[in-house]
């Protein structure tokens, strides 16, 4: 009995012996406990350099192997300051453990976003991800050659003088330790260092542990998220000699402000307004929302649906440079019938009669596709023949079948003017209103206007003078004509009940 008591004690403490070395092991090869994993890793084809020292020196002292240039690139821009890159770059592998540098990317990157696949080979994979952005800057330099010796070169008076010494500090100007003693000397000084120390950058860059199984030149493609890309429709519209018809004409304008450039790039515009959270967004969401692609273009731009918004396709490749406001035909339809209204809201203008165009976006009218939010501007033609400006607006994200509205300005020749007569408290809760509305017209021809009122609510016309349309719980619209060099008055009369 003792015997088996001895034996049991013996291989408990054997076994927790085991499971602390393999922790310890653990612990200390991390990479060989990752690959223990990978049933298909061997242990002794994982080479990389270990180095004592902080994470960044370790990552460029060993990071041999960068990504080539851009074989393609696709961009997806959304309205609101966002797009989606996708990038595809031809990358050497070894067998076993690579290091990559991953340059000329988007300065302003999400880097929680990224998303890396091999094309070529799908078993292999990123162990590590850093994101480095020390850039190279004079104070960068400055910090890294703190205790260490630099040259100075400055301007006393009308002469030259350069100092060589250990740099101090460089908080409020240089401080030098020379020969002769400390100086003090401006920031704005020239300063000469004897190499560019390590871990400083030119560009930001994405530095990737990536395990491969061969060695080989790999199809690899990246996706990741980046602010300072924008795009909006601009609308052009010229209105014909008896305001009955307009040509329309729809540009997309790109900005990339994003710190890179898109060569020969696949372009595409989501129109939609999508939900972002604080938080970014999760690699398996931003991947399954970037696999879609266009469809056929009717013009410059194939359009389709995309889960709740629209997807525009560029129908070829196009360059965007950084720092570059680019422009593309979205659309070009002639002859859309339109009418041509005048509104009248004295509650809210006063004296100001609108005037407003109005279309459908209909296949019938001439348009018929969704139209992304942006401004219209509208021009018409003199007696000369030349194109005036007539005013602009914005209008929303429109979908096909819905009518269009777009207010120019307020007409020059057409007023109105509102006047509560009467207003009496008949008992409690009981009260009545008398209004008149006087429009008055003074161009060659006679017009029709529509006029807006208000009331509130709990009301019943009891007395008018021109028919109305009711067109809510609380808004009427009186649709009247106007005679050329006339005008025409409104009256009505209003009870309102309120139950206490």
């Amino acid at each position: 009995m003792e015997n088996k008591q001895l034996i049991l004690g013996a291989t408990i403490i054997g076994l927790v012996l085991l499971i602390g070395v393999l922790g310890i092991q653990a612990f200390l090869q991390p990479e060989e406990a990752f690959v223990k994993t990978r049933p298909n890793i061997n242990i002794n084809e994982v080479a990389y350099k270990v180095a004592v020292g902080k994470p960044e020196t370790i990552l460029f002292e060993g990071a041999t192997n960068n990504a080539g240039e851009k074989s393609s690139s696709e961009v997806t821009v959304y309205n609101q300051d966002l797009a989606l890159v996708k990038d595809v770059r031809k990358i050497f592998m070894e067998k076993g453990l690579n290091i990559v540098q991953f340059k000329d990317i988007a300065a302003k990157i999400d880097a929680t976003s990224v998303f890396f696949r091999d094309i070529s080979n799908a078993s292999t994979f990123v162990v590590e991800q850093n994101y480095e952005y020390d850039l190279v800057s004079k104070q960068k330099i400055l910090e890294k050659y703190l205790d260490r010796e630099i040259t100075v070169e400055t301007t006393e008076g009308q002469e030259s003088k350069t100092y060589k010494g250990t740099l101090l500090s460089y908080a409020d100007g240089i401080l030098l330790e020379t020969s002769e003693g400390i100086v003090t000397l401006p920031f704005d000084a020239k300063v000469t260092f004897p190499e560019l120390p390590g871990g400083l950058l030119t560009k930001p860059t994405l530095v990737w542990k990536i395990f491969s199984e061969t060695i080989g030149e790999r199809l690899t493609e990246t996706i990741y998220l980046t602010a300072g890309m924008n795009w909006r429709a601009d609308y052009i519209a010229v209105v014909n000699k008896e305001d009955k018809n307009i040509d329309f004409k729809g540009w997309t304008t790109i900005t990339n402000n994003s710190g890179t450039s898109y060569p020969d790039t696949k372009l595409k515009l989501v129109a939609g307004d999508v939900h972002r959270v604080v938080q970014s967004p999760k690699y398996r969401e931003l991947y399954d929302y970037a696999v879609s692609e266009g469809a056929a273009a009717p013009q410059q731009y194939g359009q389709e649906e995309l889960f709740e918004y629209y997807l525009y396709t560029l129908d070829r490749k196009t360059n965007i440079g950084n720092n570059e406001t680019k422009q593309i035909s979205l659309l070009a339809s002639d002859n859309i019938p339109v009418n041509k209204e005048f509104v009248y809201d004295g509650q809210a203008n006063g004296t100001k009669v609108q005037v407003k165009l109005n279309f459908k976006n209909s296949e019938s009218q001439g348009l018929g596709i969704p139209l992304p939010k942006g401004i219209v501007r509208v021009y018409k033609q003199d007696s000369d023949g030349q194109l005036q400006f007539i005013g602009e607006d914005q209008i929303d994200h429109t979908k096909k079948e819905d009518d269009l509205e777009l207010f120019l300005g307020n007409a020059f020749d057409v007023t109105g003017e509102r006047t509560q007569v009467t207003y009496e408290n008949i008992s409690k809760g009981f009260y009545r209103g008398e209004y008149k509305i006087i429009l008055e017209n003074q161009k060659s021809e006679a017009i029709k206007v529509k006029v807006k009122e208000n009331l509130g609510g709990n009301w019943t016309i009891t007395k008018n003078s021109h028919a109305y349309d009711k067109k809510n719980s609380s808004e009427v619209e009186f649709n009247v004509d106007v005679p050329a060099k006339g005008e025409t008055t409104i009256t009505y009369t209003v009870e309102y009940r309120y139950y206490y």
